[in-house]
């Protein structure tokens, strides 16, 4: 009978719940973890051969817990964050979960050290688990919470081809398609010569044909006169996109380049909130956009800044964070490709599945991150 009447109690509470769809923060959890990389990222401007991952639990007092993570690039930026976490956690407790609110009471707290930085990437991670946590009370995946509907997302594979030698690389182009049957991928430039750039080009398109998309990435890794000539150079080797040439806030520089080639130019990983995505497109600095969840503000900032491209026409893509992208997709009206990476993989208990170039979005509540807590203990710093 005990046993009966609790469950009873828990089954009521869950109603309760559902019915006002209002949840009051308890606290979080946070836990800052370093993964190895299957495959080394060899950028311009850096060699990651780890990853690191924060690790978020939003826990509220109805029990409901929303789940995100971050990916700050460089492990030692999590200290900072970790603290920053903390703090907002402290700022909200015993308050209801309101994610836009929050984002806004958020973002004024740290006003006088800038909304820019680790401040917006703090935030952003509060504010995906934030949502998380309120699209689980609906017992509904997020993307249909927010109005979409679940259907699979097309996807394009960025686990590989960095700068790596070029006359091998056709190789690992083809691993990479069949990781997921995969219709586009990710190409990575700013060899030492445009000759060696050119080389893995023609070496992955004798692996793999035509048919396949190729984006590239020089990952900020040229100065203007540079890649004004190396872009001209590949202008007309049938490639979806070039992206972030040159140091991602100077968009007079991206305003030039957008209008001399006529490959299509990318931008906006490094998009702090919504306003650095309405300066840029103001300057007709790209011809696309792909916001990062860290930066960008999370969801909030997401749901604030894609209908800005919209009203420009400007097609959108994703950066990183797979899982909480499939589901922001499926809510935007110029929704263009969703970057796919599996490095967060090994801590995630069901890792969101690939079919025929699509990534799917499973039929769980929420964003459906349960963490792999083994991994986490091998794995935690």
């Amino acid at each position: 009978h005990l046993k009966k009447d609790l469950v009873n109690n828990f089954n009521i509470q869950i109603f309760k719940i559902m019915k006002n769809n209002i949840l009051t923060l308890k606290g979080i959890k946070v836990r800052p973890i370093l993964l190895p990389l299957e495959r080394p990222v060899v950028a311009k401007i850096a060699t990651l051969y780890n990853w690191p991952l924060i690790l978020i639990d939003l826990q509220t007092k109805e029990g409901i817990i929303g789940r995100s993570y971050l990916e700050p690039y460089v492990p030692k930026s999590m200290k900072y964050l970790v603290s920053a976490l903390n703090d907002l956690s402290e700022l909200f407790k015993g308050k209801p979960i309101f994610p836009f609110d929050m984002f806004e009471q958020a973002r004024k707290s740290l006003h006088f050290v800038g909304y820019e930085g680790l401040s917006m990437i703090a935030i952003s991670g509060f504010d995906m688990a934030a949502w998380d946590a309120l699209a689980r009370t609906s017992d509904r995946p997020l993307c249909e919470f927010l109005g979409g509907s679940r259907a699979p997302v097309p996807a394009y594979n960025s686990n590989g081809l960095w700068l790596t030698d070029p006359e091998l690389i056709g190789d690992e182009a083809q691993e990479l398609i069949e990781e997921g049957d995969f219709r586009a991928l990710k190409l990575r430039m700013g060899r030492e010569t445009i000759s060696e750039d050119i080389l893995a080009l023609e070496s992955i398109r004798k692996s793999i044909g035509e048919k396949i998309e190729l984006m590239v990435d020089f990952n900020q890794g040229l100065n203007q006169s540079d890649a004004l000539r190396r872009c001209h150079a590949l202008d007309d080797m049938n490639l979806s996109w070039f992206e972030e040439p040159i140091l991602y806030d100077d968009l007079e520089g991206y305003a030039k380049l957008a209008r001399e080639l006529k490959t299509p130019l990318q931008i906006g990983e490094n998009f702090y909130g919504p306003r650095e995505m309405y300066k840029a497109i103001r300057k007709q600095a790209s011809d696309l956009v792909m916001p990062d969840f860290m930066r960008i503000g999370g969801i909030s900032g997401w749901l604030r800044s894609v209908p800005i491209a919209a009203a420009a026409g400007i097609p959108v893509s994703t950066h990183l964070y797979p899982e909480v992208a499939a589901h922001m997709m499926r809510i935007t009206e110029t929704a263009h490709w969703l970057e796919w990476q599996s490095w967060a993989n090994p801590v995630l208990q069901q890792p969101y599945e690939l079919s025929k170039g699509d990534l799917l979005i499973p039929d769980r509540p929420g964003l459906g991150l349960e963490w792999d807590e083994k991994v986490i203990q091998s794995c935690s710093i």
